[in-house]
């Protein structure tokens, strides 16, 4: 990160907890947008984007493991956290393409022009995108617990479709998901919270609270971002799958083995769509980065190495 760069982007005061030993910076990205990240260590670029609903503190264990060989950039994504979160103006607002180019903008403001990248879920959708969108930027890509957009509303089906209850709320149109969700949002993100995670003990107290606080307040911000995966970003999807583009870097998905439950093989799904791909699947709940952080380390180290 050059002088400039520093000066111009002032630190922040983080929010509490924090990432130990990381730097944190308010990045402009887009007009009007930019985005909180903290960034740590040395060496080649690492970039790693959260799910919902989390903000880059999920990427706790695995940033400190992996910045003692690498440099680590955790932002929040537009729209969580503490990134801006502009007003949802059209489909566009929260779209994964417009996402994905605040990250690769990002990385570029920092100082790096190709970097590897790690998303999960929510997270794992921009990061898709971004290796779609901009191959010569991402040099490796890994996608945790997600399926691509496209994918993931053709196998939801029939009551096993209960399971995402939430992306069919929140693709509504503007009005009813927000005054829903804003009636009680600890109870609706919390929800989520208890429900996906194997290892309750793996969320503690304080990143549970800063993970409600941060919800709380992007209402607005993250029921579009889901809205757009029920119509732009599926376009943006099928138009690819059409042309038949493909992710060209080594790509590694890690997965929970829901294929069983919901009737679907996800690694056939994901081999569609990338040319060089790694998939194995990891006993822990959803958020696997936080309840299985060594064996997420130990493969994003292994996809670097591939």
């Amino acid at each position: 990160m050059t002088d400039t760069i520093k000066a111009t982007h002032a630190t922040a005061a983080p929010p509490a907890p924090a990432l130990p030993g990381f730097a944190y910076h308010r990045v402009p990205v887009a007009d009007g947008v930019s985005l909180n990240v903290a960034v740590g260590g040395a060496g080649s670029p690492v970039v790693l984007l959260h799910g919902f609903p989390q903000t880059h503190l999920m990427w706790r264990h695995v940033a400190a493991d992996l910045a003692g060989s690498h440099t680590v950039l955790c932002p929040d994504l537009r729209g969580y956290g503490d990134s801006d979160k502009p007003r949802e103006d059209g489909p566009d607002t929260y779209s994964k393409r417009t996402m994905a180019a605040d990250v690769v903008a990002l990385a570029r403001t920092l100082g790096h022009e190709r970097f590897a990248l790690a998303g999960h879920d929510r997270g794992a959708l921009v990061a898709f995108r971004a290796g779609l969108d901009h191959p010569g930027a991402v040099s490796r890509l890994a996608c945790l617990d997600v399926l691509p957009t496209l994918d993931m509303w053709e196998a939801l089906r029939g009551t096993s479709a209960a399971v995402g209850f939430h992306l069919y709320l929140m693709a509504q149109p503007p009005g009813l998901p927000e005054a829903l969700i804003s009636a009680a949002p600890d109870a609706f993100f919390g929800h989520f919270l208890d429900l996906w995670a194997r290892d309750p003990g793996a969320v503690p107290g304080d990143v549970r609270a800063a993970y409600l606080r941060a919800c709380r307040e992007a209402v607005p911000s993250i029921v579009a971002d889901y809205r757009a995966s029920a119509g732009t970003d599926v376009e943006h999807d099928a138009a690819d799958r059409a042309a038949g583009r493909r992710l060209t870097m080594p790509v590694t998905v890690l997965q929970q083995d829901w294929g069983a439950a919901l009737g679907y093989e996800a690694a056939s799904l994901w081999g569609a769509w990338a040319e060089d791909l790694e998939h194995s699947t990891v006993t822990s709940g959803h958020f696997m980065a936080e309840e299985a952080p060594e064996e997420i380390a130990r493969a994003l180290r292994d996809l670097l190495a591939r």
